[in-house]
């Protein structure tokens, strides 16, 4: 089945803005803004942490996760939502931002959640070392790739807006302005595009 519209994964370390921009992103363009916290919940798929200082936490069954999101990705249209993204199929993801924020900022947002000493020593580290964006890059193509600051609205506003605009290149790259078109009953000829190729 191919798909008309890509699957985004919104990622990187929590606090960000990973799910404003999904939630604004989803708003603008249609697409599904599929939350892996919801599906986790949703589904109950993992355990809960043995870690004392972060009860809280579950940890996710990969396998099992993949299994309930395959059919929308397969489908297209997600922008995925999650602190991680090298689970995610390469053939499956068109677009992989991982979204990056100022650490004193981060360091506000976080301890304004509660998060105890530890874990938030833990996010700050890891936004520090790059890790997720690094795991990004090492999971897909280079020029999958791409990182977006999430400091203040206009940073949101901006990035919805380049990705609005790699979305419409995508569709037209892909043949899929306006939709399929053979999915539409209509022949090659018919679509506009078809004299262009």
């Amino acid at each position: 089945m191919l798909r008309t519209e890509p699957n985004i994964v919104v990622t990187g370390t929590p606090g960000v803005g990973k799910t404003t921009l999904s939630e604004e992103l989803a708003s603008k363009t249609g697409l599904h803004h599929l939350s892996i916290n919801e599906v986790v919940k949703k589904h109950d798929i993992g355990e809960s942490s043995t870690d004392p200082d972060d009860p809280n936490t579950k940890i996710v069954d990969e396998d099992r996760l993949l299994d309930v999101i395959e059919n929308d990705l397969q489908e297209g249209g997600q922008i995925v939502d999650w602190h991680a993204c090298d689970l995610f199929p390469p053939s499956l993801i068109d677009l992989v931002c991982v979204i990056r924020c100022d650490n004193k900022l981060l360091y506000d947002r976080l301890k304004g959640r509660g998060y105890g000493e530890k874990k938030l020593q833990e996010n700050l580290d890891c936004e520090i070392m790059e890790v997720l964006l690094q795991e990004a890059r090492d999971a897909y193509e280079e020029g999958v790739v791409v990182e977006l600051k999430s400091e203040k609205t206009e940073d949101v506003d901006e990035s919805v807006e380049r990705i609005e605009q790699w979305i419409r290149n995508w569709k037209k790259d892909n043949g899929k302005e306006g939709g399929d078109v053979k999915a539409q009953g209509k022949k090659d000829e018919d679509d506009p595009m078809f004299l262009h190729g």
